[in-house]
């Protein structure tokens, strides 16, 4: 896993100097109006995908992965399309106090290839 977490770090540059200072990053607010993606939910997510890749879980999400990196060039680029319908269908969960709908994540991620 850390591995897999010092792969994406090296994938976002833009972070590089926050996770260089942990205690600084941390004491930041990282809210969408302040106009800042907050830097451990982004790649958080990339973990999240990459595992529900390697396990295929949802089924058929391994598959979805491959044809969107085949049609855009790129995993991380495919990944943070993904990321989105998973962004879209956690929001969704917790807005009705449910738990989140494999389904309705896998109908958004057909959706992108």
């Amino acid at each position: 896993m850390e591995l897999m977490a010092s792969d994406w770090m090296e994938q976002h540059p833009e972070y590089h100097a926050l996770l260089a200072n942990p205690e600084g990053a941390l004491e930041q607010d990282y809210t969408p109006e302040r106009g800042e993606t907050n830097p451990f939910l982004h790649l958080s997510m990339h973990l999240s995908i990459s595992e529900q890749i390697s396990i295929d879980q949802p089924p058929g999400i391994r598959e979805i992965a491959q044809k969107l990196t085949k049609k855009l060039g790129s995993e991380h680029e495919a990944q943070h399309q993904m990321m989105e319908c998973l962004g879209q269908v956690m929001w969704e969960a917790q807005r009705e106090g449910g738990q989140l709908s494999p389904e309705k994540y896998l109908e958004a991620l057909k959706k992108l290839s």
